[in-house]
């Protein structure tokens, strides 16, 4: 890319490009020399995109948020789909996990021992003591917005309870490890040691992703990892943070049946909290949860 100084600005602020990202884009440039891993320009949000992308995401979270107010024990998860599909469109956005390379559902309820991509089915039923996870994601007049969140179901047990409490401490010490400027290996591996020093596991065959033009986009967000490593974080980056924790082992399978839903390979639970993020100039800023 080539703007001299003098132009506007490429990310629609109206201002100079010395006066708005001519300095960041050196700094990224500076990185790259260096030999580090640097996002794609593509990766850098606009104004413009990122109104569309708050706005989507503002219908995401408000999706959870009208989960939380009807989940109940004795609930299908067909009814939780329900839920989110019609809620979805009477906001004017279109569920984006629906028909997604041939997901079948509005959304993704995984109970239990269930990893992720759960199938909502009339035929399961949530029971007293289920944990669950409801993982939402939107499209609003383009733009793309993703969270989840953890149900606990009735009374649930100690250590179920335990579990999604510390999926969701895992989650806050990734979100901490966000500084512009920092690295994606920082945010592993704060959730990997607060995982660990709890005597779980993350699993790794999954992890967070770029989103907001698109549904998955650049740069895979893991969530085990190294400090100094991993991709440059840059304002304007728009990306999600979703640790799944199992309570025995990270090895998982796939359901030979639907092709979807992941499973522990050990039958123990798993929980996971799904945050939406933006990087700012001095931190973050949380878009959907």
């Amino acid at each position: 890319m080539s703007i001299g100084r003098n132009e506007p600005c490429w990310c629609g602020s109206g201002l100079k490009y010395k006066k708005c990202h001519l300095n960041a884009d050196a700094k990224v440039a500076t990185f790259a020399l260096k030999g580090c891993e640097v996002p794609d320009f593509e990766a850098i949000r606009t104004i413009k995109e990122l109104e569309g992308i708050r706005a989507s995401s503002v219908i995401n979270t408000a999706i959870l948020d009208y989960v939380a107010q009807h989940i109940h024990v004795g609930m299908s998860t067909e009814e939780i789909n329900t839920l989110v599909h019609d809620f979805t469109l009477a906001h004017g956005a279109i569920p984006a996990p629906l028909n997604y390379e041939g997901f079948p559902k509005s959304v993704c309820t995984s109970i239990n021992n269930e990893i992720c991509h759960g199938i909502p089915s009339p035929d399961i039923i949530l029971k007293e003591g289920d944990i669950v996870n409801v993982d939402v994601s939107t499209i609003y007049k383009g733009f793309y917005s993703d969270a989840s969140r953890m149900f606990t179901i009735g009374s649930v047990s100690p250590e179920r309870q335990r579990l999604v409490d510390v999926a969701r401490e895992c989650l806050e010490a990734g979100l901490a490890a966000v500084h512009p400027w920092g690295f994606l290996g920082d945010v592993g591996a704060a959730v990997q040691e607060h995982a660990e020093a709890n005597g779980y596991s993350v699993v790794t065959k999954f992890g967070g992703h770029g989103c907001g033009v698109e549904f998955h986009e650049e740069p895979f967000v893991a969530h085990v990892g190294k400090r100094g490593t991993g991709c440059l974080l840059v304002p304007g980056m728009t990306f999600t943070i979703e640790p799944m924790i199992n309570a025995g082992a990270s090895d998982l399978f796939i359901d030979e049946k639907n092709g979807w839903t992941a499973y522990t390979i050990d039958g123990k639970d798993s929980a996971q909290w799904e945050h939406f993020i933006l990087v700012t100039e001095d931190g973050f800023e949380i878009l959907s949860y």
